[in-house]
């Protein structure tokens, strides 16, 4: 049966058109609309009121005559083609390919909204998930299933981070069904240049599925960007068993889109006019992350945002906080010391890190040397603090090794390169080098067993080595 014709338009505001006289239309039913000069254009049912639909264009109401444009409902909602074969390709918004390659040949086609979870459902995440870069490895680890959003803010390299991440994200049990969705949402051509080119030149491509929406697509693009990309992302994990890392790269611009659709619906603003349903939407793709019981696959997800002028009670950054489980935070001071990636590590916190380390997921010795890491850290930058009011002659010995300690700490241990792929024991061992730097009677946060296992054959080698030295 043909889809029915309509011919009612009765008025356009921005990317959206009403219209009038209609029957049985259901709300996010897909919409063709056929202008005047042959174009056709897509979009979705937003609202249902009586015998008025309101319809939310895709491309724009820009050109449409109101007189005649043809509207056809095509009685579905809209569906993301998938199968396994979606591995190596680059789609646009739409999801349809830009990477110049064939249609893939789908299995089926799965409703973009997905299925919530059923919280009885869920399985418990446990299983440490590695990134190579030891600020978040070492200090705030992320484990199989969680949410673990990054807090940027502008000029920041978090674009440069989020794709080392998708490149060296692994489970170091070995499961080799590792796979990364990369959702980029109003990015300039340059940087969806960079990270095309850098997946490709890297291999990293191979194993990634990308949806990239730029920022003169239409704005409509940036809110089904993301949940193309989480549909994706639960065929491949929960009927494909894989491992699955989603990347979700700027978070704000997909905000920033909302408003501006709010704003032409003409609902009442919440928050520095963000909807009053921002939380209970961002909530809508937070929640798909996880792990289902009986399921070998899962869903680990890392979603990078920008915070307006820093401001970490910004709407954006406030609401994720609520339904994620910690985060990441990259500091501006960190960045102009010229130190990548610039987490810092004091603020940034990963509710679930105590779950994925210990023995026999990381090593026996982690959680006591992450939490001197995190004490020797802050006291260093206490003391610091201190020099600069009362000066440096009014510090101990005690405090001095603190200070240089953290001088140390953020210049070997935060600091790495770009390309740099450091496993969970390389990162292990740099922080006993670091510890060795204060005296073993401050090291109260590490049992004796380790500090003799792990802290004192380093002591005993640097003096032998310092013996040795003096002898020549």
């Amino acid at each position: 049966m043909l889809p029915k014709e309509y011919r009612t338009i009765s008025d356009l505001s921005g990317p959206l058109l009403v219209v009038q006289k209609t029957k049985a239309v259901r709300y996010d039913e897909l919409v063709e609309i056929e202008l005047a000069n042959g174009e056709n254009r897509r979009g979705r049912v937003l609202e249902i009121s009586s015998d008025q639909a309101l319809v939310q264009v895709f491309e724009g109401t820009d050109s449409i005559d109101i007189q005649n444009t043809k509207i056809r409902f095509l009685g579905k909602v809209l569906e993301l083609p998938v199968s396994r074969d979606m591995l190596g390709r680059v789609f646009n918004g739409r999801g349809a390919p830009m990477d110049g390659g064939s249609p893939v040949i789908s299995e089926k086609k799965v409703d973009i909204n997905g299925i919530p979870m059923n919280p009885y459902s869920r399985d418990f995440p446990s299983e440490f998930v590695q990134t190579g870069i030891s600020t978040i490895d070492g200090m705030n680890p992320m484990v199989r299933g969680q949410k673990l959003p990054i807090f940027s803010g502008s000029g920041l390299p978090h674009n440069r981070m989020a794709a080392q991440i998708a490149r060296q994200a692994s489970v170091i049990s070995g499961h080799e069904d590792f796979a990364v969705v990369f959702a980029a949402m109003g990015i300039t051509f340059e940087e969806a240049f960079f990270f095309m080119e850098d997946f490709r030149k890297t291999g990293a491509i191979q194993r990634t599925v990308m949806f990239v929406n730029l920022a003169d697509d239409p704005a409509i693009e940036r809110i089904t960007t993301p949940r193309l990309a989480l549909t994706a992302a639960e065929y491949l994990a929960f009927e494909q068993d894989m491992h699955v890392v989603v990347i979700l790269t700027d978070l704000t611009n997909y905000c920033e889109a909302l408003r501006e659709i709010s704003a032409a619906r003409k609902e009442v603003p919440g928050r520095r006019g963000y909807p009053g349903y921002l939380y209970t939407d961002l909530a809508t793709m937070y929640e798909r992350a996880g792990r289902l019981k009986g399921r070998k696959g899962s869903i680990t997800q890392i979603p990078i945002l920008t915070m307006p002028e820093d401001d970490k009670t910004h709407p954006i950054p406030d609401l994720t906080g609520y339904i994620t489980e910690g985060q990441i935070i990259l500091n501006r001071a960190l960045h102009r010391k010229g130190i990548y990636p610039p987490v810092d590590v004091m603020p940034s916190l990963s509710r679930l890190k105590d779950k994925g380390i210990g023995k026999e997921k990381t090593r026996e010795d982690h959680a006591d040397l992450m939490n001197q890491l995190f004490a020797a850290y802050a006291r260093g930058k206490e003391a610091k603090e201190l020099a600069v009011i009362l000066g440096e002659g009014a510090l101990t010995e005690e405090d001095k090794a603190f200070a240089k300690f953290t001088d140390e700490f953020e210049d070997s241990y935060v600091r790495q390169g770009e390309y740099e792929n450091r496993t969970i024991q390389e990162t292990l061992e740099l922080g006993w080098n670091l510890l060795t730097t204060i005296p073993v009677k401050e090291l109260k946060r590490i049992r004796d067993a380790y500090l003799e296992k792990y802290l004192m054959p380093r002591l005993t080698k640097e003096e032998t080595t310092e013996e040795a030295a003096v002898s020549e």
